[in-house]
């Protein structure tokens, strides 16, 4: 794989953060019944007669009145979609956290996916797949120039079939082929650890349907290990959100009963409300609390939230409303900026609407859409700089974003050249060595020097804050 691919690798891999939604769910299945523009329909309907009459081959109706769907909702922003049978189902995957596959975490390493981590309990984890592993070979398809994507795709399939993997393990120099059964696999969305007497991390990669749950029991384990905990790091680096009311909930477990956690603002009734960390704002219908059992320390532990640019929506939301009530020291890169929730309206049982219908505010008002949150202490990636910060997109960059509810914009073509140059730098330096990229450290592992900083700072060390890192103020836009 050349330099250049490898960097457009790694910025894809960043780029995937923004994509992904605060959700309100259930929706409530209301539909508007405006009046529709006549001239505008009638146009509409001779095209599909013209498409369906003149064009070279015949088309699908359906598939036509789909498209046209999607690009109507293509154009309003970059996070309204028009879900299809299969999207829909993908989408519904990501948000129950539930998938059928082998079971593992992955990253890509030199073209090749690497095993973060495989899921406890997993097929992947009891065929002794370990951490660091490389798979060059998927069935009968080398590994090398494929996307994530693709890699993932034929990794997943139906429950109870095969799949054959090869493995590289770098720490015994060898390959060997492994063949796993497929079957359904509940994602970890939370991981967690002692670090050290006193001290622990907690990581939440994503808002999903058992996000608290497994947040809950993980806090649990941490507490029977830990009684008199001084100091926790909450990880919300690259993780691109997900459910509100994970995000509420998780905010209200540090919190004092009945404080705001987030408001929204949009054109209809449904979209204005107030989310305060009470139980009704966070459990579903008929549900006891989950938060319960958690300690009653939980509310005081001294903390540092951990952020970067690929901390988007519901990690906003949490980090946004922890530092507005100066519950914890917010640190990291300047988020991604999403300020915005989508609503899913089913249409019918197979296809479903996600369209913004509300701005998000923390707790004293601000939306961060198109800025983000600006920690309180601005980290560089490694000790020695940042290596992919400059490549990852923001809110900001995306076309037909949303703006600043007070009429802010954070689109600045400097941030756009600064992209290129780092992305040039990064390719004619993989070129010159003519090795691999070097991926960022496992978050939590004992290279991670942004978790580092955030102990150091939790026991009162010296905290090596970013030399370079400034903040991006949103601007005042002008009509032209």
């Amino acid at each position: 794989m050349g330099a250049k691919l490898k960097v457009a690798g790694w910025v894809a891999l960043g780029a995937v953060a923004g994509a992904l939604t605060t959700m309100q769910l259930p929706a409530n299945g209301r539909t508007s019944l405006a009046p529709l523009p006549l001239e505008e329909m009638q146009q509409l309907a001779a095209v599909f007669g013209m498409v369906k009459s003149d064009y070279v081959e015949p088309v699908d109706e359906k598939k036509l009145i789909n498209d046209a769907i999607a690009g109507m909702v293509a154009g309003l922003d970059p996070h309204s979609q028009f879900f299809d049978k299969k999207s829909f189902k993908e989408f519904r995957e990501s948000s129950t956290g539930k998938f059928v596959g082998v079971g593992i975490e992955i990253g890509m390493e030199d073209g090749l996916v690497k095993i973060v981590s495989p899921i406890e309990g997993s097929p992947a984890f009891r065929a002794g797949l370990k951490s660091g592993d490389l798979i060059t070979k998927i069935d009968d398809t080398m590994v090398k120039g494929l996307g994530i994507d693709q890699a993932v795709k034929r990794m997943r399939g139906e429950p109870n079939t095969k799949v054959s993997l090869t493995i590289f393990r770098k720490s015994e120099s060898r390959s060997f082929p492994i063949t796993i059964v497929r079957e359904e696999i509940r994602q970890q969305s939370v991981r967690a650890k002692v670090v050290e007497p006193g001290y622990a991390w907690l990581r939440v990669s994503q808002f999903q349907d058992r996000t608290v749950d497994d947040f809950v029991r993980k806090l649990e384990e941490i507490y029977k290990q830990e009684p008199k905990l001084k100091g926790l790091v909450l990880d919300l680096r690259n993780d691109p959100g997900g459910l509100l009311e994970g995000a509420v909930a998780i905010s209200a477990a540090f919190l004092p009963a009945d404080t705001v956690v987030v408001s929204t603002n949009g054109q209809v009734a449904d979209s204005k409300a107030v989310f305060k960390a009470t139980p009704d704002n966070y459990t579903r219908r008929g549900g006891s609390d989950p938060l319960r059992k958690l300690p009653a320390a939980l509310k005081s532990v001294p903390m540092v939230v951990l952020v970067n640019e690929g901390s988007a929506s519901a990690s906003e939301i949490v980090a946004g409303a922890l530092q507005d009530h100066k519950r914890a020291i917010v640190m990291g890169a300047q988020t991604f900026g999403k300020g915005s929730v989508q609503t899913v309206r089913q249409l019918s049982p197979e296809t479903a609407l996600k369209i913004t219908t509300a701005r998000y505010y923390t707790p004293n008002g601000r939306s961060i859409q198109a800025k983000g949150i600006v920690p309180d202490v601005l980290l560089d990636e490694t000790a020695e700089g940042n290596v992919f910060a400059a490549l990852r997109m923001r809110e900001a960059d995306l076309e037909k974003h949303l703006q600043n509810a007070k009429g802010e914009d954070d689109k600045d073509p400097a941030r756009e050249k600064a992209r290129e140059e780092a992305r040039a730098k990064l390719e004619a330096e993989a070129a010159k060595t003519k090795e691999p990229i070097k991926p960022l450290p496992e978050f939590g592992s004992a290279e991670d020097f942004p978790l580092t900083q955030a102990f150091n700072r939790l026991k009162g060390k010296t905290v090596l804050v970013s030399k370079t890192a400034v903040e991006r103020k949103a601007e005042a836009t002008t009509e032209q």
